[in-house]
């Protein structure tokens, strides 16, 4: 028999700890590979936890309520393996992030009197490390064999700030929620690493008001109704695969010959939603292989269990571009920020009635502006422009159809 360490998996780009709400099995049970077996709260909602092993769970080592760092240790299992089984990570989103032609290399012992240009860390460290002037050989490594990673520098910088700040602490000074701070890291992360861009073009709502009150008229009063990021959610996951080159993530450092762009599966798109201590981003997945009827159904379930911070793991992860739409609330116009790893997001300005020109005619028709967000490492502007008038024509189509 051989035993298996599970740990904390790393989910997203800035989650460094999460807490134990509850073990789904028991001391002597039988476990699966890809069965629930643990939830955690990280620092945007609670994710029900998958097993990477199949086995037997024969010791638990962090109970409900405690809290644990990505990578710690919370339980062994035991299997029919032969050899002894190192830990194994439930389902990092790194991994799932990787392409599948990448492959680790053997990472030698790091010597902290070394130069710091020759000291081990991830290119994304680096560059964060010379931004803000740490010095590589006093940060500890955690990654393969004292690789210094991109949570290591963050938290040494974290740690420099608050040090160099503690004692000139405005009086009434608010701490940062989880999910405030949370926010904080991803924003800056996205600015201080992903080069952005944006194109806007104005959508007429015409077409898809005329729609949506004809579909309204023949549901039954129980029926989920449609809302109007459904349509656009559609329309977004039929223009991504018309331009599969944007319907991609950026792998790797610029500088770095195993630098490239992954291509993803589906039209996987994030819907940000609003909660009460700051913004979530789940994620539909093959949006496109969906019906109006069935991307209404998800869609309601993800933004009530986002309200509700119950989430599935699969939830949070795997879009190459996310959906903001602040409604009736918001501005005429905003540029939203890009959500690592994702390369997009398309922001919806608020619908409102506007004079426009039509064939050399004067009409009043309800507009939005749609500003969309593009990662330049992964499209130019020519292409982030031919995909957004796509998309508008899509939209605004008398050929509008429903799946």
């Amino acid at each position: 028999m051989a035993r298996v360490a599970l740990e904390i998996p790393k989910i997203g780009l800035v989650m460094e700890n999460a807490r134990l709400v509850r073990w789904l099995k028991n001391v002597g049970d039988p476990v699966k590979q890809g069965e629930p077996l643990v939830e955690l709260e990280t620092e945007k909602s609670i994710v029900e936890i998958e097993s990477t092993e199949s086995g037997r769970l024969v010791e638990i080592l962090l109970q409900a309520d405690q809290e644990a760092h990505v990578g710690d240790r919370i339980a062994w299992l035991e299997n029919d393996a032969v050899e002894t089984a190192v830990a194994a990570p439930m389902a990092t989103a790194a991994a799932a992030s990787k392409p599948p032609s990448a492959s680790p290399t053997a990472a030698p012992t790091v010597n902290r009197a070394e130069d710091p240009s020759r000291i081990k860390s991830s290119p994304v460290a680096r560059r964060l490390a010379a931004e803000h002037a740490a010095d590589l050989r006093l940060i500890k490594g955690s990654g393969p064999r004292g690789r210094v990673q991109l949570d290591d520098v963050r938290r040494a910088v974290e740690a420099q700030s608050a040090h160099k700040s503690a004692a000139a602490a405005p009086a009434g000074l608010q701490p940062l929620s989880a999910m405030r701070r949370a926010v904080a890291r991803s924003i800056t992360l996205s600015n201080a690493t992903v080069p952005q861009f944006f194109v806007e073009r104005a959508l007429d709502w015409t077409a898809i008001r005329a729609l949506r009150a004809q579909l309204l008229a023949q549901l039954p009063p129980d029926a989920a109704r449609p809302s109007v990021n459904d349509f656009l959610l559609q329309g977004m996951a039929r223009t991504l695969l018309s331009f599969p080159a944007l319907n991609a993530t950026f792998w790797g450092n610029a500088d770095s010959p195993d630098a490239g762009i992954v291509p993803a599966s589906g039209a996987h798109i994030g819907l940000v939603v609003a909660v009460e201590s700051g913004l979530i981003v789940p994620v539909l997945h093959a949006v496109e292989q969906l019906g109006l009827a069935e991307l209404t159904r998800q869609r309601s379930d993800i933004v009530n269990r986002a309200l509700k911070g119950n989430l599935k793991r699969e939830q949070l992860e795997g879009a190459t571009i996310s959906l903001s739409n602040l409604g009736a609330r918001g501005p005429d116009r905003f540029n939203a920020i890009i959500n690592p790893p994702q390369s997009a997001v398309l922001a919806v300005g608020r619908e409102r009635d506007c004079v426009v020109a039509i064939n050399g005619s004067i009409h009043v028709r309800p507009m939005s502006q749609l500003t969309l967000t593009v990662d330049h490492r992964v499209a130019d502007g020519r292409l982030a422009s031919d995909f957004l008038k796509f998309l508008v024509e899509q939209l605004e189509g008398d050929a509008w159809r429903l799946n």
